[in-house]
């Protein structure tokens, strides 16, 4: 067995020495496909190993809030806060109920330094919550000092994990941490009383500091306003379940039902409902219309799309080389002749060709393995951060590494191995084992797979174009307002002296390049949104609807240039005295033109408030999405946000380097202990789309793999067709026939295969086009010139591919082609 073993290496070994461009071409085709599905296969595995080490993981819940406004549905991943106590005591079916409370925003923490007057200040810090033991136990942190039963019982209490430990104390060890103090945001003490490991596997629950849920409830920090309310729902307020072992989710959430209906007081007038579900944990890592703790949720379609990707890729490296190792049959016709001459069977001769297939494919591996660090390095920009490659750590990498091997060993050299090993001795030593070799079965084969080639290319060609097509169109597409040239910052959240703000109001006016200021709750384009119920009477019926509400000062619309269709704009106020509403809330309240809603009273918060005016319709936020019911008013509490307009730039380009300058060291002498982090709004709607430009650029990659691989596959069909027609382009030559008409004769039979490919590659590629662009509302057509553009794309390069080895074979010496014949 030995002997035969080191047999086959050793002729592979002469083999794939002796023809190193086909070999070179092969394992090049082969590491390409290896090396996207690696890729591409730590990603999917990366997502979908998250929070699966929690015990009994299968049974853990989260619960939802889903609301039904007139029509809109929204979500939040939160519950009312008393929801959870409360489930505690009046229900049953469960083995845990865990209440949380995230304390959202950046917190200020101050640690002060044993033996100094100096005190370590770290600002912006996240992942902070408010909890009891039981979180601990249910995520299954392990203690390393401190005791699970009572280090977060009593107020001002304060778990950290081990890498805020070192962090806040990098000079004490975990056990000498316990007893020490840190301050929250300048006002609130807390002692350490417990540490425990960071969660090594991957996981959404990456807090790091656990503050008593005690120390909300008893403190200076006071208790939220919604702490007992019934009939406030806040994402902050978070809860998971885990299930008694038979209890079906369905039963818990008609549980949860009952006892909302019991406690939710209910306005007559309300027409809303609110129903809580359960999400299993296994969902909350993929579930973007929750969320997870600011954290980016991973797309389950998404990652289906790349393994497809690399299936697509890895299928093309195969075609390719079956192709290539068919065309190069007829220069080993005489050696399998001669071997099956000398007792070799066909079994033997297929055992060969396979082996030869694997040493290829395992070099091929090996090379893919060496890339796989650098194509995650080009690729870091959206690569997840815990994302790592290390085989050594990683034994699910060699057990993928060795499927791929194996499965594309077969899938590349089980055909080519059939047909080589089938080829009669007799016929061989003759130099007839290819008469007709055009007509076969194995030509229509190779055809096919070609074709099948061109067909991923072209596809992925046009994706390519529609995809950066509908990006430009979202990026320059009129929103209703002005982006250009604006930069806006928020001014401190917990900041109680509200003259600070008009101090600096004032002083960014002054600034010379700045054109004007606005002050506002946020732009008119945000993420952020606030909305709530309002109602409209007129005279024969109510008119009920979720409406999105957004506050600024009267330069609000002058600096944005909302367009104002009818009446006037708001006057300044301290409360909401009246409203600009968008068009498409004047549509909802019937009225056909703008001016008919002009002085017509809106019902909100118990409230009559006029109708003042009506702005053009704008996208509140990106094209994803349609736009909604809107109103702005003045409330000066609820300003918080500086808008500034620019001035154009000088010759030079300096003027908004210049302005910034200033507008921060303006900003530094009201809020001298505060980042200044400001944002150019251009940029943030650019944000919005995000995860378009990453398909871009995965695609464009995709697009330049599958091109180069399906040209390789053409390079392979056309050196066999040379081959085998050797002796006829050398009668043509001797009867008078040209290059260019021996060139236009071979191409004209590959290129009708790229047009055939065009033709089945078109629908598809529109089905595809057309599904994706149904993500946004509003969306660009998926023009003609997007096909033509991809098939003449795809005949260029085709044109290119066989050039080199058409005019070769149309200029070789005819009376050497006809000697060796």
């Amino acid at each position: 067995m030995i002997t035969m073993f080191k047999s086959y290496f050793a002729i592979t070994l002469r083999t794939l020495l002796k023809n190193k461009v086909f070999t070179a071409i092969n394992i090049s085709g082969l590491a390409i496909g290896i090396s996207a599905s690696l890729v591409i296969y730590l990603l999917v595995n990366y997502h979908f190993s998250f929070d699966k080490f929690e015990k009994d993981g299968d049974r853990i819940y989260r619960v939802v809030s889903v609301f039904n406004f007139s029509g809109e549905v929204y979500h939040n991943s939160g519950v009312t806060a008393p929801m959870g106590p409360t489930i505690k005591k009046e229900l049953t079916g469960f083995d845990a109920v865990v209440p949380f409370r995230t304390w959202d925003g950046d917190v200020k923490i101050s640690v002060p330094v044993a033996d100094k007057k100096e005190t370590m200040i770290f600002k912006k810090q996240r992942k902070i919550v408010f909890a009891d033991e039981e979180l601990l136990d249910l995520v299954g942190y392990q203690w390393i000092a401190g005791s699970a039963k009572t280090s977060l019982q009593e107020p001002y209490q304060t778990v950290l994990t081990e890498s805020s430990a070192k962090l806040y104390f990098p000079q004490l060890s975990a056990t000498q941490v316990i007893g020490k103090s840190l301050y929250f945001n300048d006002t609130v003490r807390a002692t350490i009383s417990g540490v425990v490991k960071d969660i090594e596997y991957n996981t959404d629950f990456t807090f790091n500091t656990f503050v008593s849920k005690a120390t909300l409830e008893n403190t200076s920090l006071k208790k939220p306003n919604d702490w007992n309310n019934w009939n406030s729902t806040n994402g902050a307020s978070q809860l998971y379940v885990k299930l008694s072992k038979g209890t079906s989710p369905q039963h818990i959430e008609r549980q949860i039902a009952g006892l909302y209906k019991k406690y939710h007081k209910t306005d007559p007038d309300d027409h809303s409902t609110t129903n809580h579900l359960l999400q299993p944990l296994s969902d909350v890592h993929f579930n973007a219309e929750y969320g997870v703790y600011d954290q980016p949720t991973a797309s389950i379609p998404t990652l289906y799309g790349l393994l497809a990707v690399a299936a697509f890729l890895l299928l093309l490296g195969c075609i390719n080389f079956i192709n290539l190792t068919t065309a190069h049959a007829s220069q080993r016709a005489k050696e399998i002749g001669i071997r099956k001459t000398m007792g070799s069977s066909k079994k033997q001769l297929v055992f060969q060709f396979l082996f030869e297939t694997f040493l290829l494919t395992f070099i091929a591996t090996l090379l893919s393995v060496g890339l796989t660090p650098v194509i995650l390095k080009a690729f870091s920009g959206f690569i997840p951060e815990g994302l790592h490659f290390n085989i050594a750590t990683q034994p699910g990498i060699i057990i993928f590494l060795a499927t791929l091997i194996i499965v594309v060993t077969v899938l590349s050299g089980f055909y080519p191995a059939i047909i080589l090993s089938g080829y009669k001795p007799v016929l061989v030593l003759k130099n007839q084992a290819y008469n007709n070799t055009g007509k076969t079965r194995s030509a229509w084969l190779r055809k096919s797979l070609t074709v099948s080639q061109f067909v991923i290319a072209q596809v992925f060609i046009m994706a390519t174009i529609l995809v950066s097509k509908q990006i430009s169109y979202s990026l320059n597409k009129d929103m209703g307002f002005k982006k250009d040239a604006i930069v806006y910052f928020n001014s401190n959240f917990y900041d109680t002296v509200t003259s600070h703000k008009y101090i600096l109001l004032d002083k960014l006016k002054a600034v010379p390049e700045v054109e004007m200021v606005s002050l506002s709750s946020n732009p008119p384009s945000s993420n952020s949104t606030w909305s709530g119920t309002m109602k409209y009477k007129d005279g024969k019926k109510e008119i009920e609807a979720d409406v999105q509400q957004k506050f600024g000062d009267t330069n609000y619309i002058k600096l944005y240039q909302l367009q104002l269709l009818a009446g006037n704009n708001f006057m300044q106020s301290d409360t909401v005295r009246e409203f600009l509403i968008n068009k498409t809330y004047a549509r909802v309240l019937g009225f056909q033109q703008p001016q008919q809603a002009v002085g017509k009273m809106i019902t909100w918060s118990d409230k009559q408030i006029p109708i003042a005016g009506v702005v053009a319709d704008f996208n509140q936020k990106s094209l994803h999405q349609p736009i909604k019911p809107l109103v702005i008013a003045s409330w000066n509490t609820n300003e918080r946000t500086f808008n500034i307009a620019l001035k154009p730039q000088n010759a030079s380009g300096t003027t908004w380097k210049t302005a910034i300058g200033k507008i921060e060291k303006a900003f530094k002498e009201v809020y001298p202990n505060d980042d200044f982090d400001y944002s150019f709004f251009d940029e943030d709607i650019a944000k919005y789309y995000q995860a378009e430009q990453h398909i871009s650029s995965l695609l464009m990659w995709a697009t330049g793999l599958a091109v180069f691989i399906s040209s390789l596959g053409l390079l392979g069909l056309v050196i066999y067709t040379t081959t085998v027609r050797t002796k006829e382009i050398g009668v043509r030559k001797v009867l008078g026939a040209s290059v260019s008409q021996i060139v236009t004769l071979i191409s004209k039979d590959f290129l009708s295969l790229v047009a055939f490919a065009f033709i089945i590659a078109a629908p598809i590629a529109w089905f595809g086009m057309n599904k994706w662009l149904q993500n946004f509302v509003y969306r660009t057509e998926i023009s003609w010139w997007i096909f033509v553009t991809g098939g003449i794309i795809m005949i260029l390069i085709a044109l290119f591919t066989l050039g080199f080895q058409t005019i070769k074979a149309a200029i070789q010496n005819p009376v050497k082609s006809l000697k060796t014949e």
